[in-house]
């Protein structure tokens, strides 16, 4: 399979920057993650993906921001990139973030700088809330978890149900601002990508019920950076407003000309620009 192919390339690229690829036993799962020493001065930076993607997403971030921080780290939620799925199925959702939780308790030892991209910066919104003390600032990537009314979020649930090759490449559109071609021109195997088990239990799972609530972001004491690009085309609008209204004020929310829902692939540089021009400010990097 040319994806798997591909991503078995980013992991050598990554070998020959320096990046350690391992798996670790957490909570009984096996998590493979990318571990890579840095030279900044900033605290250790943790990367998470979101649903259906991979640590490989970050990828052309790793380095430059290692030049910032201690460690970066990159992780694949069980199910997900190098980390196989658990012998009695894929992880309710709940358990893929007690199993993230566990991984900064046990594997990391100390307060990181989180940042979480889709589905990601929902589960990071869970842990910044119940981890306060080990996370030393919060980045949200085109966050999901916002609070929608019922036929906006069923709507939202629906186009993830991809069931045709039509359907993978229209879910390839509203990922990028401008989709990469070479997908584009795969929709089996991007079908198969988006109709992995782990991605379909997700979706059948979760209810509006599990929206971040406006207490848990009123409650963030951390620094708090929200990026959302304009060409933002797989979560509905209504979430950014959501997420303005209810972080704290010392929240900045940036809102990037030109950045789809996963800015990490499409423009790593100017998006490590603004995650290091926000660590300066919070005397979190040199």
């Amino acid at each position: 399979m040319l994806l798997e192919t591909a991503n078995r390339a980013m992991r050598r690229v990554l070998a020959a920057q320096g990046v350690r690829s391992a798996t670790h036993r957490v909570r009984g799962h096996e998590v493979h993650a990318y571990q890579l020493e840095g030279q900044g001065l900033g605290p250790p930076i943790f990367l998470l993906h979101g649903l259906g993607s991979s640590a490989n997403a970050y990828w052309r971030a790793i380095k430059p921001l290692s030049h910032h921080f201690r460690r970066v780290w990159a992780i694949d939620v069980p199910g997900n990139g190098f980390s196989p799925t658990p012998a009695g199925g894929p992880l309710p959702w709940r358990e893929q973030i007690a199993t993230v939780r566990a991984f900064l308790e046990e594997i990391v030892h100390e307060p990181v700088f989180l940042i979480g991209n889709s589905l990601g910066g929902a589960m990071s919104l869970y842990l910044a809330h119940e981890l306060p003390a080990r996370v030393r600032a919060l980045g949200l990537i085109s966050p999901a978890g916002a609070k929608l009314e019922e036929q906006r979020f069923r709507e939202l649930v629906r186009s993830f149900e991809v069931k045709t090759r039509a359907d993978a490449r229209a879910m390839t559109r509203r990922l990028f601002a401008r989709p990469p071609l070479p997908l584009l021109l795969m929709p089996g195997q991007l079908q198969r990508l988006y109709e992995n088990p782990t991605v379909k239990s997700v979706i059948r799972e979760v209810q509006p019920s599990d929206a971040v609530t406006e207490p848990m972001l009123a409650a963030l004491s951390m620094p708090t950076l929200l990026i959302w690009g304009t060409a933002e085309k797989l979560l509905p609008r209504e979430g950014l407003a959501y997420f303005r209204a209810h972080l704290p004020p010392h929240a900045e929310v940036h809102e990037v000309e030109g950045f789809g829902h996963m800015p990490q692939m499409e423009n790593p540089r100017p998006l490590v620009r603004r995650i290091i021009d926000f660590a300066r400010t919070h005397q979190l990097a040199g």
